[in-house]
Order: C-alpha cells, then structure tokens, then sequence
C-alpha cells in the first residue's frame, strides 16, 4: 500500500457519511478514532464538518495497519512519528517481510469429488467440517464443490495415514495436539530470537527507519532456522525412539515401558506467563498438576452423575 503525505487542501471533500462510505469505516469508529488522536479533526463549515483526503489516506492507513496486527496504541506511535517527518517504509517493510510466506510450498485446489476419492470414495461431511475448522481445507468462494489447500504437504499425510488404516477423526485429533506442540515451539523460538538478536532492533516505539530495514533483513536470514532446527531435532528424536519402540516389540526380555514416568506438556507461553503470574515461577508446576487432577477429578465425577441418572 502507497502512503503519500497529507496536505494542507484537500482535492475532495466528504461528510462523515461519505468518508464512512469510501473508507469501509463506519461513522462511529471515525469519531472514535477523532476522540482518540488518530484522525484529524475535520474542517468546520458553518453547521457542517468536513473531511477530505487526507483523512480517507488516514483512514486507510490505520485499517492496513491493523490487518497486520498492530493494536490502536502501537498505530498511534507510528502516525505520530509519521506527521513528525519519519517515515513508515522500514516498519511497514519489516511487517510485510514477518507477514510473508514462511515456507515454499505453494497452496493447491481440490474438488470435492478428487477429495472424497482420496479418501476411500466415500463422502464424509463431519470429516470435510473438521478439516475446514483446522484449516487442511478452505471454502472457496462462489463454488460448492471446490476446496482450497494451504499445504499440499499436509494434506497428503492425510491421505497416507488414512491409506494405512488411521481413522479420519484419529488424524484430525493427532493434528490438534501436534498443531499446539508446534505452535509451543514457534513461540519460544520468537522469545529466544527477540531477546538475543531483535531486542537491539525493536527498542525504539516506533524504530527507526535503520532499526526496521535491518530487523527485516535479519528476518530474511532467519526465517529457515527455527524449521531447519525442527527438522534435525525430529529426525534425532524419531531415530531414538523408534529404534526403542521397534526393540520393545521384538524382544519379549525387556521390561514394559513405564508409564508413570513424568510427562512433558507443551503450553503456550501466554499461560505459563499467566500462572507464573499468579502463584510465582517455583510453584507453577504444582499448580498446573493441581489443576489438570481437579478437572480430571470433576469429570470423573460428571460421568458417574450422568450414568447413575441415565440408569434411573
């Protein structure tokens, strides 16, 4: 998106209607926005208040804007240093390039009919739903029989798994756990990455047009690394343990695998923060067992409620 400077006189004139229209914005969030500092009030008319380009240019700004992610505040901080004569191109280069694609695998298209033959030819609705909500699969628009596929990949490991005789709602609830396992992993690494190499950079609010061009150079650098790293710890861990799992099998001597060792668990960030927050880092690991066994405890409870009312 192009950013041009606003200027004194405006080429067009709108009432709020008008710029509600023109802008996608609607009338109340333009005069929350005016109460709030990120658009200029409008020129008053007599009885009339009038608004003109630069507040559609504005307006437009802030709606690019937040499609990228950033809150109101942050949105502010960078008009303010935009009317102040710094410009936006490095932070916006910097979004573009974090908002880029992190992999090169290309989206493909599928039919409904090329779906269900993958799958057994056999339509399965509750199946066809469960891949759209975790988004194996996208609607597209204007057509019934016609999918999206963000990752090809995916989709064929799918159809693998299933080949060899896992049940679809299997595959979809093994997704579900890897899929927060991943996203575990992808937000440590952002931690790790921010603290030692992006916290140099990102100091400044906003940064400098410097700091931006050369965070988003970094990005470029290091966007293969957190993949690469899976990749070679995967393949380490799938070495080690499928060499134990392959003996255990064959060797009727060794002793059964234990299962009351300690299991790790894979949380988001936001809620180790939150609990860590809450009874201190020392206690977090108690309190999240705590909690896991009460809700383990209430269900036991729940079912045993439900089936003694059931019988009656």
């Amino acid at each position: 998106m192009e950013y041009t400077e606003p200027t004194e006189r405006f080429r067009l004139e709108y009432r709020i209607e008008d710029l509600a229209h023109h802008s996608g914005a609607t009338v109340r969030t333009i005069r929350a926005y005016q109460d709030r500092g990120l658009l200029p009030r409008p020129e008053r008319r007599g009885r009339s208040n009038v608004y003109g380009d630069a507040h559609l240019a504005r307006l437009r700004q802030i709606a690019d804007l937040l499609d990228r992610g950033y809150t109101l505040a942050s949105i502010k901080e960078l008009l303010e240093a935009w009317d102040a004569g710094r410009g936006l191109g490095g932070v916006l280069g910097l979004a573009a390039e974090v908002d880029g694609p992190w992999t090169d695998e290309k989206a493909d298209r599928i039919t409904r009919a090329e779906l269900d033959a993958a799958f057994g030819g056999t339509p399965d609705e509750a199946a066809v739903a469960d891949a759209v909500a975790l988004g194996v699969l996208e609607p597209v628009q204007g057509s019934d029989d016609e999918f999206l596929v963000p990752s090809p990949q995916e989709l064929a490991v799918a159809v693998e798994l299933y080949a060899a005789g896992v049940p679809l709602s299997a595959i979809s609830g093994h997704l579900r756990e890897l899929r927060g396992q991943v996203e575990h992993i992808a937000s440590r690494f952002l931690e790790f990455t921010t603290e030692h190499v992006f916290a140099r950079y990102l100091g400044n609010h906003p940064p400098t047009e410097a700091d931006a061009a050369e965070a988003a150079s970094l990005v470029r650098r290091l966007r293969p690394l957190a993949q690469q790293t899976v990749d070679a710890e995967l393949a380490r861990a799938m070495r080690l343990f499928a060499t134990l799992h392959l003996r255990r099998h064959l060797d009727p001597e060794l002793p059964p695998e234990r299962t009351d060792l300690p299991q790790n668990v894979a949380l988001p960030a936001a809620t180790m923060r939150a609990v860590q927050a809450l009874v201190g880092e020392e206690n977090t690991s108690a309190f999240i067992s705590a909690a896991a066994e009460r809700e383990v405890q209430a269900r036991t409870l729940d079912a045993l409620t439900t089936n003694h009312r059931e019988r009656e």
